[in-house]
């Protein structure tokens, strides 16, 4: 056999050690979770609706459960992937019309839809107390 050319010592891809993740990459990434974790919380949203629907004792274990403070957290968990999957969304429209492709572009849209969606998910959760 003839002898083959040395491997190169150069690595294929970005090595992890070098390779710093970018935010529209990480909102990017965040973006697929909260979409999937809407699968998941929209199975309770039926649930307390078939509850609902089915009798008020069903209605109350399933009040009961998401009126605890672990039923609070995923609800606080699934209010923010709501809107922070909207306002990911909003971002991807924004780039569909052409529009925000420049660098700082790019990195305002991504801190804004971070931030957007704390800040809306708190002032969901004040109107919803104060209401209450």
């Amino acid at each position: 056999m003839a002898d083959s050319k040395p491997r190169s010592e150069r690595p294929l891809s970005p090595h992890l050690e070098i390779y710093k993740p970018a935010m529209t990459m990480v909102m990017s990434i965040v973006h697929r979770v909260t979409g999937t974790a809407l699968y998941f919380g929209t199975v309770l949203v039926a649930a307390w609706l078939v509850s609902a629907a089915t009798s008020a004792s069903a209605f109350e274990t399933v009040h009961g459960f998401m009126g605890s403070w672990f039923g609070r957290i995923i609800l606080l968990g699934y209010t923010w992937a709501l809107l922070h999957h909207l306002l990911g969304g909003i971002r991807h429209f924004i780039w569909d019309t052409g529009r925000g492709y420049g660098a700082e572009e790019r990195s305002f849209l991504a801190h804004a839809t971070l931030a957007g969606s704390i800040g809306l998910t708190i002032l969901v959760w004040i109107v919803a107390y104060v209401v209450r």
